[in-house]
């Protein structure tokens, strides 16, 4: 399978020559793609594998306390920048603290999220309609430009051979909206029409053919109302990414090139010296050992648990920020039978003035080859910031 894109390869090519450059591209974009639809460039990708130990003849060595960048937590966030920061200085060593036994156990589990990458290609919040009844496409082109940006860095490491066959993190799947109702199917038309003007969304299809619908997704069509309005959107273009197994990938190849990935490592303390330099205060959870570390630069991708991390950091960013851990639980479904009658991700719009999180989708799931069917969100409430987080996660964030 090949990774194709429809975005300019000039970007990345700026990015991965400039390491200041790195950080903005991440601050900047988020996301995903495949048949893995990414343009390949020879030119920005012909020494990776001496980079990321492909051809390990020539080791890089791993300095645990002493090191040039420390990466809190082992998601897709720390794997993306430390995969980054490894092309532009591959001189630089890298630590990535995870507290947990494995990587990619949060957020970036493949059960955690919907995997379309915010391709913005059925995500109908992306596309707010104006007072003046206009739809404004603005966010939508933007984003799905960044997710193609996402997919040609990956297609530059599947042509390099850092990571393997992108079927092994990336599926086509068609990406559906659906609306029900009057006001809400005038909307989608406009949002169509807006769309397909952008050679980004230029296949984008309509369709109020029930019988063309019921062969799209037979498993949401049956037993419906058959006199309600409805209308459905339909890109080919879509994909399930598995950011899970993304995130693996990248942390192996860094792990190749000679980055410490330390499992089973929970920060306890940041903070920065005189010097400029930040110590690291780490507990080995199994042994209880304490280790120290220091970095010139640390990026804190710990999900939920950024916000204790930033705050212990003394930046004065980090103040005036809280938590409110109100989320979107999910419905999963293995059951082969189900997910062979929904061979589609369909997003739905949700209430006036509801939170994007309120948005109804059913997604088809491809996890580690096996199809499963995903659907939520319905609301959900804990003091833990994280799935595996604390009881007291929320007091302990409240600061004065």
């Amino acid at each position: 399978m090949a990774i194709h894109c429809q975005a300019s390869s000039s970007r990345w090519n700026r990015i991965l020559k400039q390491p200041s450059a790195v950080l903005a591209a991440l601050a900047e974009s988020s996301g995903g793609s495949t048949a893995l639809p990414v343009a390949r460039n020879a030119a920005a990708c012909d020494h990776l594998p001496h980079i990321y130990g492909v051809t390990p003849e020539e080791p890089v060595a791993s300095e645990s306390m002493n090191v040039d960048v420390v990466l809190i937590g082992g998601g897709i966030m720390s794997a993306t920048l430390g995969m980054l920061l490894r092309h532009v200085q591959p001189e630089w060593s890298i630590t990535v603290y995870e507290r947990l036994d494995r990587v990619a156990a949060e957020s970036s589990d493949p059960w955690n999220n919907a995997g379309t990458g915010h391709a913005a290609l059925c995500e109908l919040n992306y596309t707010p309609e104006r007072p003046n009844g206009e739809i404004d496409i603005t966010k939508a082109v933007h984003i799905n430009e960044q997710f193609h940006q996402s997919r040609q860095f990956w297609s530059s490491l599947v042509s390099a051979n850092v990571l393997p066959e992108p079927k092994s993190f990336i599926s086509p799947i068609p990406h559906l909206s659906y609306v029900s109702g009057e006001e809400d199917v005038a909307f989608l038309r406009k949002r169509h029409a807006a769309l397909i003007r952008e050679p980004l969304f230029s296949s984008l299809r309509l369709s109020d053919d029930r019988a063309e619908i019921e062969r799209w997704v037979p498993l949401m069509m049956d037993g419906r109302d058959s006199d309600a309005p409805l209308l459905f959107t339909r890109s080919d273009d879509g994909t399930d990414v598995n950011f899970g197994a993304l995130t693996k990938h990248l942390l192996d190849a860094l792990a190749r090139g000679g980055a410490d990935i330390a499992l089973g490592h929970e920060v306890g303390s940041l903070a920065r010296g005189a010097d400029g330099r930040w110590t690291v205060g780490t507990t080995e959870i199994a042994s209880g050992e304490r280790k120290l570390a220091s970095a010139r630069f640390v990026f804190v991708g710990a999900g939920g648990r950024a916000i204790h991390l930033l705050q212990k950091s003394g930046i004065p960013e980090a103040r005036g920020y809280g938590g409110f851990p109100v989320g979107g639980q999910c419905l999963r479904s293995r059951n082969r039978s189900l997910a062979a009658r929904h061979r589609a991700k369909v997003y739905g719009k949700s209430t006036v003035n509801a939170p994007p999180m309120a948005m109804p989708h059913l997604d088809l799931r491809m996890i580690d080859g096996q199809p499963g069917l995903l659907f939520g969100p319905y609301a959900g409430f804990s003091p833990k910031f994280l799935k595996r987080g604390a009881l007291t996660d929320l007091p302990r964030s409240i600061k004065r």
